[in-house]
């Protein structure tokens, strides 16, 4: 059975981002939860109307705001993947780009001290 080219190549996966479907369903997760936090703060609001004032405007608070922050986080968009290392090694003092004549600077000449 003859070889082909890619026997030799090595693929990396570790960087590589997680599937639409695994990141939509953490989204949904998400937002599931932050829906059930603001249900249990509207509900603690009504029930702490008349016991604690100040405490129920707080929860109810909490309950108006939190379905947009929760809508925020939901549509923030996928994660990014991890930068990966450049796969091309330049030294620090090559030239990237010569100019006429081999000189950086678009052929820009040294400026040597005056005698």
């Amino acid at each position: 059975m003859p070889k082909s080219a890619d026997d030799g190549q090595v693929f990396r996966i570790t960087g590589a981002r997680s599937s639409l479907t695994e990141d939509v369903r953490g989204r949904q997760r998400r937002y599931v939860v932050s829906m059930l936090i603001r249900t249990a703060c509207v509900l603690l609001g009504v029930i702490l109307w008349d016991v604690q004032r100040w405490l129920a405007y707080g929860a109810l608070a909490g309950g108006l705001l939190l379905p947009y922050f929760a809508v925020l986080i939901a549509n923030a968009g996928r994660e990014r993947a991890p930068g990966l290392p450049s796969t091309f090694a330049f030294s620090p003092d090559t030239p990237l780009m010569l100019g006429p004549g081999g000189t950086g600077g678009g052929g820009a000449t040294e400026k040597r001290p005056q005698d």
